[in-house]
């Protein structure tokens, strides 16, 4: 059987600009054998960037990511849909979905939600660690969305773009959910109560995303999980479990964007961590939702609408 991933999050376009180079995480040539592969690609974007110069930045990472998808027609496609991610892996391919990591990409005019939509964008973070047009992040916890911050929410959902509440600060999540009539995502998020770093999500946050019908994506930097140890993403995993997201956890790497523990490096060893699950009690069931199922039925659910 082919075992299919989902990835709701790297950094790989904006630190790399390749999807072949070696050095970076993820990388073509780092995907296990006998498996399709579906990668969100994040144009991230620094909080030093505003105006014109961080729509230049993010138009020119865009172009970086549609040349690479072209260059390497034969092992990946770009796609906006779940029918086209579920084409790519009909046809032995990857799939390759442009994210973008700051809505300072948006450069503070609301017109630009529809110009980042028809590039294909299916999610955005609304803000990074720092502050930007449309709100704070965990560093600056005092401050939440601001009024173009909450237009754009209401922008994002009428165009279906996924709203990312990761790096969000509380306050800013308790913003979103007030203006927000659909499902969250948080693409790469742990769970606060295991490891207490102010970026990860309170248990009420994810049980507010799991009554939404959200998607969360376990991050694997270092730092969020609490540890190099594979107990620290397991304790993790269950404890999302325990508060009902078997079908809300999803992968949200952070490959080239974050320092990542051995066991979680490159695409190539998460064939072994989904052992691992197996190992420690965790159904074949849910570890297939948590690589892929449930992040391709949240796409599928939420295209209907738009």
């Amino acid at each position: 059987m082919t075992r299919r991933f989902f990835d709701l999050h790297c950094d790989t376009i904006t630190s790399f600009g390749s999807l072949t180079d070696s050095a970076a995480a993820f990388s073509l040539g780092h995907l296990p054998q006998g498996a399709v592969w579906a990668q969100c690609c994040a144009v991230f974007l620094p909080d030093t960037l505003r105006g014109a110069q961080a729509v230049a930045y993010y138009e020119s990472a865009r172009d970086r990511l549609f040349a690479e998808a072209e260059k390497n027609a034969g092992r990946i496609s770009l796609c906006r849909t779940a029918a086209e991610i579920e084409a790519a892996f009909a046809e032995n391919r990857h799939a390759a979905i442009l994210t973008v990591e700051s809505g300072a990409a948006l450069a503070g005019d609301l017109a630009r939600v529809q110009a980042l939509r028809d590039d294909g964008v299916r999610a955005m973070t609304l803000v990074w660690n720092g502050e930007n047009e449309l709100g704070a992040g965990q560093s600056v916890p005092e401050r939440g969305l601001t009024a173009f911050g909450r237009a754009c929410v209401r922008e994002m959902e009428r165009l279906c773009m996924f709203v990312d509440v990761s790096h969000l600060n509380d306050r800013g999540f308790r913003d979103v959910c007030e203006i927000a009539q659909g499902p969250l995502i948080a693409t790469h998020s742990n769970a606060r109560a295991v490891c207490g770093h102010p970026r990860n999500l309170t248990d009420e946050q994810i049980r507010e995303i799991v009554r939404r019908g959200g998607l969360i994506g376990l991050n694997y930097y270092r730092e969020f999980l609490g540890g190099d140890d594979p107990d620290c993403l397991f304790r993790h995993i269950i404890h999302f479990l325990e508060l009902g997201a078997e079908k809300t956890l999803a992968l949200g790497s952070d490959w080239d964007g974050a320092e990542i523990p051995a066991y979680l490096a490159r695409p190539d060893r998460i064939p072994a961590l989904c052992e691992r699950l197996l190992a420690r009690g965790i159904g074949e069931t849910i570890i297939s939702d948590i690589m892929c199922g449930n992040a391709l039925r949240f796409w599928k659910k939420q295209e209907r609408k738009y």
